[in-house]
């Protein structure tokens, strides 16, 4: 990650907070943390700031076009490039209820898919040759699950495909786009069943390494896939598991 400029949405917790610690410990020089939820956006960047890494908090929206268009254009002009952009933006398909809720749908497919969508649409004008960019999406995006929102599935499966359509297109450009299918992983903010202990310890069960995953092993995937150790690596889908899709 050594001078590398570095975007990531939903970078406030979880995954993406994960990543942005771990990109700034392995030298970027600056580490854009882009999410609704500023004020945790702002406390991250401040913290990064304390160990010597530069962390710029950036409110967005990522289904706003024009929200996307206002925060590369800042990077853009402090950098006048960007280097790595993780699509790590997401909310979660775990909740009670109606799994067929269709005000549900729309937000998921809104933030999933259109959110990763615009990444990618105003990342690649940003990037030049040697740049990555890291698509989150999940097992869900390989396999179904009963008890998800079928949005959820959808939106993920979404992302994968779109992954491998944008690396064909854009690796003319030498810029790499890969995706990344976390498994089951402390919950989500936005995750409320998969929250229960019952819940949780039957889905345990069925993962062949008997644990949930840490976030720092996700980070540490997508470290691989945006720096260049992964340099002929391009659409491909990069499973972290615990080997739950493989039985």
């Amino acid at each position: 990650m050594a001078g590398k400029v570095v975007l990531v949405t939903g970078g406030a917790n979880g995954v993406g907070a994960a990543f942005a610690r771990l990109a700034a410990a392995e030298g970027a020089t600056e580490v854009v943390i882009a999410d609704v939820l500023t004020d945790d956006a702002t406390a991250l960047a401040e913290e990064l700031g304390r160990t010597g890494a530069r962390g710029v908090a950036a409110h967005l929206d990522v289904t706003d076009d024009a929200a996307w268009a206002r925060v590369v254009a800042q990077v853009l002009g402090r950098h006048g490039r960007i280097d790595v952009i993780v699509n790590n933006a997401g909310i979660s398909g775990a909740i009670p209820g109606d799994l067929y809720d269709q005000d549900r749908w729309d937000q998921l497919i809104a933030v999933n898919c259109t959110g990763v969508f615009l990444g990618i649409k105003h990342g690649v004008r940003a990037m030049g040759r040697g740049s990555s960019i890291v698509n989150i999406s999940s097992i869900a995006g390989l396999v179904g699950h009963a008890g998800l929102h079928l949005g959820y599935n959808a939106s993920k499966g979404a992302v994968r495909l779109m992954t491998k359509g944008a690396a064909a297109r854009h690796g003319v450009d030498g810029i790499r786009i890969n995706s990344v299918h976390p498994g089951l992983l402390p919950p989500m903010v936005s995750s409320e069943t998969t929250q229960e202990p019952g819940k949780r310890s039957g889905i345990l069960e069925q993962v062949p390494l008997r644990r949930q995953g840490e976030l720092l092993e996700v980070a540490r995937a997508i470290l691989f896939l945006a720096s260049d150790e992964s340099s002929y690596v391009t659409g491909a889908e990069l499973v972290v598991d615990g080997g739950y899709t493989c039985v």
